[in-house]
């Protein structure tokens, strides 16, 4: 590295060098010197002001050491360029990739996304229908209990009109038993009557009951056929 000393005297030079060459610039053909003045400027420096001002940052930054001169400083400062020069020409190219592989994943993650949406989506549809079954189940049940409850009463009706129709026949057979007793009894008592009638009827009185209806018939007779 260079000392303050040493740069102030390379300098000086430089500043001379500068200062001579633009008065021999802007000397005019007549052999008189006109001193010019940047507009920038005016009445300060001159026209050596913009060199004086160069050649004082440079000094400036090697005495402060920001400016290093050293291999190593300026491998950084390559570096630094081929940096700049490589996000200049591959930034787009690397950044037009990067946001492809962002989309691609922003995408991925979407589908995903909305995948798992259409499951949960999927799983409360099947869940809203097995709560629609299962309250048809409960409206199943009350039809089966409704059902059982009618095959009960139709169980019930038919042992009633199993009863009702066994008694029936028992009591018609107690009303036909009834109906022969006295049947038979009927046919017994007038049968021992018209024994009887006919055992206390003699020959001659039958003879003569006989002749009698005989004669009632024929009288009878004579009366239709004159009428």
């Amino acid at each position: 590295m260079f000392s303050r000393a040493a740069l102030l005297t390379a300098q000086r030079p430089l500043t001379v060098a500068a200062t001579r060459t633009a008065a021999a610039a802007a000397a005019p053909s007549g052999g008189a010197i006109e001193r010019r003045q940047r507009p920038e400027h005016p009445g300060k420096t001159g026209v050596t002001g913009p060199y004086t001002f160069g050649v004082g940052l440079i000094t400036y930054l090697c005495s402060k050491e920001i400016y290093v001169m050293e291999h190593e400083y300026y491998s950084g400062l390559s570096l630094g360029i081929m940096a700049v020069i490589a996000v200049k020409k591959l930034g787009p190219v690397i950044a037009k990739w990067a946001d492809g592989e962002i989309d691609k994943i922003e995408s991925e993650w979407k589908e995903g996304r909305e995948a798992e949406l259409k499951v949960l989506s999927d799983a409360i549809e099947a869940e809203k229908k097995e709560q629609w079954r299962a309250d048809g189940a409960l409206l199943l049940m009350e039809a089966k209990k409704e059902n059982i409850a009618l095959q009960l009463e139709a169980a019930f009706r038919e042992r009633a009109m199993n009863v009702y129709s066994e008694v029936k026949r028992r009591l018609d057979y107690q009303v036909e038993c009834r109906h022969v007793e006295r049947r038979l009894s009927q046919k017994h008592m007038v049968n021992w009557i018209t024994s009887n009638v006919l055992a206390s009827i003699s020959p001659q009185q039958e003879k003569e009951t006989l002749n009698k209806c005989i004669a009632d018939l024929s009288a009878l007779a004579l009366r239709v056929k004159s009428a």
